[in-house]
C-alpha cells in the first residue's frame, strides 16, 4: 500500500504544499542472489568517500565470510533491492561474541525516504534474536545524517576516534557509537 503525505513548506511568504508518495518497503533476509544489488549500493557508498574506508567492493565469497551470519537483511520496494543492513564480527575472542559492528547502506534513490531507519530497527530487533547485546557504529563525523539515525535509535556516542585512518591522503577521524541491548546480555 503506498501512503500520501502531505508536507508544507514555505519559501519567501508563499506556501506551497508537496506530496511525497511513500512506497512499500519490505524487509526480508539478504541471500547471495541479492549480492549484485548489495554490491551496486555499497559501491555508491564507496563513492560519497563518506560512508567507508574501503575503496572498492570485496567479492561475494570475501564478503560473507566477513559477516555474520544473520542478521544479514535487505530493504525492497517494487521488487527491487534499496537498501542493505549486515553485521560484522568485532573480534574473534569469545568474550566479544555479542558484540557486533553495523553496517547499514541505502541506494542513492531511497535516501531521506525512511528506509535507513526500517533497515536499523530490523537489525536492532535481529541481532537481539541472535543473542548480541552490543552493537557498534564507527561512522565519519560528517556523514551527520548516519550519525543521526543511529543516535534516534538509542546508539550513544563513546568517542571521537581521531586521525583513526587515512583516506585519499587524508587523516579522517571516525565517531564510535554503540547501543546496549535491555534484552539480552543482562543476566
Amino acid at each position: 500500500m503506498r501512503e500520501i503525505t502531505p508536507e508544507l513548506h514555505i519559501c519567501q511568504g508563499v506556501c506551497k504544499i508537496f506530496f511525497k508518495v511513500r512506497k512499500e518497503i519490505r524487509i526480508r533476509a539478504l541471500g547471495k542472489a541479492d549480492w549484485p544489488a548489495v554490491q551496486a549500493i555499497y559501491l555508491e557508498g564507496i563513492a560519497t568517500d563518506q560512508a567507508t574506508f574501503e575503496t572498492e567492493s570485496p567479492a561475494w565469497e570475501d564478503w560473507n565470510v566477513s559477516h555474520l551470519p544473520a542478521p544479514r537483511i535487505v530493504a525492497v520496494s517494487d521488487e527491487k533491492v534499496i537498501g542493505w543492513a549486515a553485521l560484522g564480527r568485532v573480534s574473534a575472542r569469545a568474550v566479544y561474541a555479542g558484540v557486533a559492528e553495523v553496517s547499514v547502506y541505502v541506494a542513492n534513490g531511497a535516501r531521506g525516504t525512511g528506509v535507513g531507519r526500517a533497515l536499523l530497527e530490523k537489525l536492532i530487533s535481529d541481532s537481539e534474536a541472535n543473542n548480541i547485546w552490543t552493537l557498534q557504529a564507527s561512522i565519519f563525523p560528517e556523514n551527520v545524517a548516519s550519525l543521526a539515525l543511529h543516535k534516534s535509535c538509542d546508539f550513544r556516542e563513546v568517542g571521537r576516534r581521531e586521525r583513526i585512518g587515512k583516506m585519499k591522503g587524508a587523516w579522517r577521524d571516525t565517531i564510535l557509537l554503540e547501543r546496549r541491548s535491555n534484552k539480552v546480555g543482562n543476566g
